[in-house]
């Protein structure tokens, strides 16, 4: 989930620092912000800006903590392609083919490849943007495929190839699974299948939409988003804008299962819009970010739960938009997205903090 604003003005700033100025690469070093930092926000310090200006978000670190891949649309690039960035450095560079729009990049096979999911097989213009008068939704391209690609963006080859919708893709720890969001069968459900593609196996069942997949740091549990709570009138509607490539968010809330798609368990009762949640380092703590506890607010923080459901707490409260938290593998660092210190309405950047455990 996204939240979308105009494409704004150029990342060619005072610190661009190639000589190449193009979408497809270029560097802007990472700048020490810790005047972003509301005093609430105790478990994080260090903090540093990676992105700025347009719209940056779902960033996700690489197996050794040096890379990020994440989405953007900025000017040149009017709807989301994936690029990869040097934490260190901020050297950035388009790993997507930049045609059609693109959702949840991640750098796989030890930092050689990436996969994403990208409709670009479906023409080479962004999709169109579902019509105002059927409320806010989100589209469902059923162009959808996950790719995986050299991670320069070379190399390009399709893993799914069946009707409708799949992306969402995330990583197990061990490099060999890929979960992921999926219509094939008729509703929204997890699968998982080989990180190269191949067979791949349902976990959800019941009806209404589960995604946005992570694993756990063991990789024997996956965390996701499911919006079960319907009557039979709604689930008809969420049905019928299923067949239209639609979605209407409702209440999501956090559940987690065995990897295998057992023991299924709800872990938030909020009745907010509760999304990417993702496993702290213990194996027994949640992130997700959320607009509780106003269900109908635009305000989403990023909140931490145990997995019994207990010691809610709030960890980032900008007053507009913080979410897509993710731990580095160390554990030591955390990345997230945010509207805080734009300098336009709706710019979203990607941040990086150093995790203070016990504050």
């Amino acid at each position: 989930m996204r939240l979308r604003a105009a494409v704004l003005a150029s990342l060619l700033a005072p610190s661009l620092l190639s000589a190449q100025s193009t979408p497809e690469a270029f560097v802007v070093a990472p700048v020490a912000v810790p005047h972003l930092i509301h005093p609430h926000e105790r478990h994080i310090t260090n903090l540093r800006q990676i992105t700025f200006g347009g719209e940056n978000a779902e960033a996700y670190w690489s197996e050794d903590g040096k890379q990020l891949m994440f989405q953007s649309s900025r000017e040149g690039v009017p709807c989301d392609q994936q690029f990869v960035v040097e934490v260190a450095t901020g050297k950035t560079w388009r790993a997507s083919t930049g045609r059609g729009r693109t959702t949840c990049g991640y750098i796989t096979h030890g930092g050689k490849r990436v996969v994403y999911g990208s409709t670009h097989l479906g023409g080479d213009a962004c999709p169109p943007k579902p019509e105002s008068t059927r409320g806010y939704v989100w589209p469902m391209y059923k162009e959808y495929d996950i790719f995986s690609a050299a991670i320069d963006g070379s190399d390009v080859k399709r893993l799914t190839d069946s009707p409708g919708y799949d992306a969402e893709a995330t990583l197990s720890p061990d490099g060999k699974t890929l979960v992921f969001t999926s219509v094939r069968d008729g509703d929204l459900d997890v699968y998982t299948m080989p990180v190269d593609g191949g067979p791949a196996t349902r976990l959800t069942h019941e009806p209404g939409y589960d995604g946005g997949p992570f694993f756990s740091p063991d990789g024997k549990r996956i965390v996701w988003r499911r919006d079960a709570a319907r009557s039979e009138a709604s689930m008809e509607r969420y049905q019928a804008m299923l067949a239209d490539g639609l979605y209407a968010p409702g209440a999501l809330e956090i559940w987690v299962m065995d990897a295998d798609g057992k023991n299924k368990k709800q872990i938030t009762s909020l009745g907010s819009a509760s999304f990417a949640p993702y496993f702290h380092p213990d194996g027994k703590r949640i992130l997700f970010s959320s607009n509780h506890p106003e269900p109908r607010g635009r305000n989403f923080d990023v909140w931490m739960v145990r997995e019994d459901g207990t010691g809610l707490e709030r960890v980032l409260g900008d007053p507009a938009f913080d979410g897509f938290p993710m731990f580095s593998p160390d554990g030591k660092r955390l990345v997230f997205a945010s509207n805080r210190g734009g300098k336009a309405a709706g710019e979203t950047n990607i941040f990086v903090a150093d995790w203070v455990e016990n504050p």
